[in-house]
């Protein structure tokens, strides 16, 4: 077996397109075929069978071959199967030499991985566009590789944002909930039950309250235009100014003239939101509210209504109706006019305070939306539960008649209720 390999290594391990496998058994052959690519600037590597060829392949990179189809041992076409299996996904060009024509055995080449064929004997300006095109092709080949490779980096180091991004994200989510610890109170003269449900990994709505006095609390719903991050970091933002462990943090409370900590009426407290949120926070942001101040021990409430949908209240005797007032977005424009009405709660009675998730909750493929008649269904459908049943109900109602395990927007609510006198 004899193997003619060039008189200077190869330089660079990467693909040299002068460089070109010639195999053949014929001794004359090779050296006519290793001439003639030598006076076109192409660098031969010789092997007299395709046993002594893979062994070639296999010491260093090979991407151009010109082998004789008729060699005795191992033919072309076996030997251009194997170097394809040996070569698997990297570049190369494989083009047989070859006297037959007709289809079926051109088609046999085909098969086993050739690129080319050259008629025997070959035709020496045919020869030389046909390993021109070789040469293209594995350029081709080299330059969708490197692509290929570079993609593959840049799809893994996105990958790993998106890990981090999750991660941060799932901790976003634990601090968000941490915003509203708890989801029942148990308060004199009444009860308090908060459903918080974000429609992704952190939210723009927000309910809670704050302690007024031992009988009053002020209690709120917040939602906070758009989703994602910028939307989460606004209701953390309002749930510092709602702070109910610093009253002297809290924007809605202030000293009265004997020293004890009181609410502003509700549309004040709007008012200082909506200039405080303009000056300070460089956002398109805004919110819509619904801030309560309620009394427990004599059923006064107190409300101010910013954009956001109108309070339900659902009465002892099972009446049920919505109360509203004008009032503007908070954040959107400066100088905006609030304002604010009263109800009373008997016991028994109870209202709820809910985020445009609820209404605007799609129904059907067609795009209709709950509205307050679909919402007035489900809390009559479920108005003999209370507490954290109830407002579980609600979610759960709302999931079977829209069909949706997930909303396409955050659900909050806060319910208020009454207690019943001994």
């Amino acid at each position: 077996m004899n193997v003619t390999l060039p008189s200077k290594p190869r330089a660079d391990p990467a693909f040299q397109p002068g460089t070109v496998l010639v195999v053949d058994d014929s001794r004359a052959q090779r050296r006519l075929l290793a001439k003639t690519l030598s006076r076109w600037g192409f660098t031969p590597i010789e092997a007299d069978s395709g046993i002594a060829a893979l062994d070639i392949c296999r010491a260093g990179d090979v991407e151009l071959v010109i082998s004789d189809w008729m060699m005795p041992g191992m033919s072309g076409v076996e030997f251009c199967r194997h170097f394809r299996e040996l070569m698997g996904k990297s570049p190369a060009y494989f083009i047989l030499l070859t006297a037959q024509t007709e289809r079926e055995v051109l088609a046999e080449g085909l098969e086993s991985g050739a690129d080319d064929f050259l008629s025997k004997p070959f035709n020496v300006v045919e020869m030389k566009a046909r390993i021109a095109a070789g040469v293209r092709v594995i350029s081709a080949q080299r330059d969708l590789v490197a692509k290929n490779d570079l993609l593959s980096k840049t799809l893994k180091e996105l990958q790993d944002v998106y890990v981090a991004i999750d991660r941060d994200l799932a901790e976003a989510r634990n601090f968000q909930q941490a915003l509203v610890p708890e989801r029942f109170f148990d308060l004199p003269g009444g009860q308090v039950s908060m459903l918080y449900e974000p429609s992704g990994h952190v939210g723009g709505d927000l309910v809670g309250l704050f302690p007024i006095s031992d009988h009053r609390f002020g209690i709120y719903s917040v939602d906070v235009a758009g989703h994602g991050v910028a939307s989460a970091l606004m209701t953390a933002r309002i749930a510092g100014l709602l702070n109910p462990a610093s009253p002297d943090r809290n924007l809605a409370l202030t000293l009265d003239s004997a020293g004890r900590w009181t609410m502003l009426p509700p549309e004040a407290v709007c008012r200082n939101l909506n200039d405080l949120l303009l000056a300070e926070i460089v956002t398109d942001r805004y919110l819509t509210m619904v801030l309560a101040d309620v009394d427990f021990e004599t059923g006064h409430v107190r409300l101010a209504q910013a954009g956001h949908p109108s309070p339900a209240v659902l009465r002892k005797d099972k009446t049920i109706e919505f109360v509203s007032s004008f009032g503007m977005p908070i954040g959107l424009i400066p100088d905006a006019e609030y304002s604010a009405f009263d109800i009373f709660l008997n016991p028994g009675d109870r209202l709820l305070l809910h985020s445009d998730g609820m209404t605007e909750c799609p129904i059907d493929s067609a795009g209709t939306l709950l509205d307050e008649s679909g919402l007035r269904d489900l809390l009559i459908t479920h108005r003999d539960k209370s507490g954290l049943q109830f407002v579980d109900a609600i979610k759960r109602a709302l999931s079977e008649v829209s069909g949706l395990t997930e909303f396409p927007d955050d659900l909050s609510a806060v319910l208020i209720e009454r207690n019943v006198l001994a």
